[in-house]
């Protein structure tokens, strides 16, 4: 979705042509696979970290168009909200010290973000879901003043034809409406790009699907909305309630959801696409002037622009991306499971036990995903979202006796997990040290229970029984997290205790 749109209606026509065309497309990626034309095994990995504004009072700041202009870099862009950037790091090859370089690019980049924000009286914060966000903020008037997002908007509220509803039932209960997808906003993430030949793709996604309920549960941070404590990750359920094109009616029916898991393990990239565009209709049907077939036939690359640009309207979890550069097509896995935040070394260590799974598990001679229903995968998802670093996870048994087993998620990523994500950054010829720092991180967020959500939902009860109001202790809670985020260290050190009103 990041390419230059410009906003105005559509006729029958357009969908009608646009539909033909993403045909097209696909069948030109078919041929693609076909001919073996995709870029060769590089390693290459992708970071992308949406961002919160706010002031030193905790409160967001609706202020990206002030700021961006002042980070001035092609690195930071605008996102869906006006309290929202985004930052995109170059790709990186995994290997060697590839996470501290990373950590100390995303050190020097978000600290002079920080800096430049606070000529405006406004600072970076990378959280799941920033808890002094109220209702009124996430209004049609706080959206990026982009042509894309208006259109987008304009799209799927003409899609499911009546105001968007929320309904959260998790520690309290949300129950509220909204006239736009701006909600959404409040959502910010992590997304983990991976880089990886047709041949490996349905491997690693698999084994992607089947360790996002480990990610949700170790990486939760966002327990807060609209001054209600819900679930411990309350980004999915707000994002798949608050891009839902679907009225009552067809939810009903069993209609498939833009925002979702999926349904089932795959065998290839292809499926993924194909299921895109059998499932859900367009939003932006906006032609691009390339003929993809006329193109392959005379020796060329397409760009697939209907096929990239329909498939950023679906908002699976883990994502498959086809994109070209040089001339030469590649395949990539976007995980986009986790949240911002809370400290860089968070983030990093989030980053390597991913990486590390995957690897580990794509290459496993009886894969998990043999041996795991993708049903139990998917309610890993929803449980370790509701419950976070507490959840109990389905789990196939080790050795040959086989069967499912329920097991606490820190038992089983200190027993089982974190050794494969070791092997498999030792797969990728990442340095020891590296390996074993951020592992580290992952192990004592483990040993301790602690990670960005139940450190947020402890410092948010501990100031409400010191006396503070609902409000006023949300606040105090996100000032405490902004101070102690700057700090570097990671969640798990973080002292507890009622912070200061």
């Amino acid at each position: 979705m990041g390419e230059k749109v410009v906003a105005g209606a559509f006729d029958l026509s357009d969908r009608q042509g646009y539909r033909k065309k993403l045909h097209q497309c696909l069948e030109g990626l078919e041929r693609l696979l076909a001919e073996r034309r995709f870029d060769r095994p590089r390693n290459l990995m992708g970071v992308e970290i949406e961002l919160n504004l706010a002031g030193a009072d905790g409160m967001p700041k609706m202020m990206n168009a002030e700021v961006l202009p002042r980070i001035a870099s092609r690195d930071f862009q605008t996102e869906l909200g006006m309290f929202n950037l985004e930052v995109n790091i170059v790709p990186h090859r995994l290997g060697g010290r590839v996470f501290d370089q990373l950590a100390e690019e995303l050190r020097a980049g978000l600290g002079y973000a920080h800096r430049k924000a606070g000529e405006v009286d406004a600072g970076i914060m990378m959280i799941g879901i920033l808890p002094t966000l109220r209702h009124d903020d996430l209004v049609l008037a706080n959206l990026s003043d982009v042509d894309r997002y208006t259109l987008l908007n304009d799209q799927m509220v003409a899609a499911r034809g009546e105001d968007f509803s929320l309904d959260i039932q998790g520690v309290e209960r949300l129950v509220s409406t909204s006239a736009s997808i701006t909600p959404e906003a409040a959502c910010t993430s992590v997304q983990l790009h991976l880089q990886v030949t047709p041949g490996r793709f349905a491997a690693v996604w698999n084994a992607a699907q089947a360790v996002a309920g480990v990610q949700i549960a170790l990486g939760a941070n966002s327990p807060f909305l609209f001054g209600k404590e819900l679930w411990r990750e309350s980004r999915p359920p707000l994002f798949q309630q608050a891009t839902d094109t679907r009225p009552p009616e067809l939810q009903n029916q069993g209609v498939r959801p833009r925002t979702w898991f999926g349904e089932r393990w795959i065998g290839s990239a292809y499926e993924l696409f194909e299921e895109n565009l059998r499932y859900f209709p367009p939003l932006l049907p906006i032609c691009d002037e390339e003929e993809p077939l006329r193109v392959l036939d005379e020796g060329g690359v397409p760009r697939l622009q209907e096929l990239v640009l329909h498939n950023g309207t679906v908002y699976r979890w883990n994502r498959p991306v086809y994109g070209l550069v040089d001339g030469v097509p590649h395949l990539r896995v976007e995980n986009r499971v986790l949240p911002a935040g809370p400290t860089v070394t968070d983030l990093i260590a989030n980053a390597a036990l991913y990486y590390g799974l995957v690897r580990a598990l794509a290459e496993e001679s009886r894969p998990v995903w043999s041996r795991l229903p993708f049903a139990a995968a998917e309610e890993n998802f929803d449980t370790a979202c509701r419950l976070g670093i507490d959840a109990e996870l389905t789990w196939p048994r080790p050795g040959r006796a086989g069967g499912l087993t329920r097991v606490p998620v820190v038992k089983l990523v200190r027993d089982e997990l974190l050794p494969l994500a070791a092997a498999g950054l030792d797969a990728w010829n990442i340095e020891p040290a590296d390996r074993d720092r951020y592992l580290g991180v992952i192990e004592e967020r483990c040993k301790r229970r602690v990670n960005g959500a139940s450190w947020q939902a402890d410092t948010y009860h501990r100031a409400r029984e010191a006396g503070l109001g609902r409000h006023t202790a949300l606040a105090a809670t996100t000032r405490r997290y902004a101070e102690l985020m700057h700090s570097g260290e990671p969640v798990h050190s973080w002292p507890a205790g009622a912070p200061k009103p």
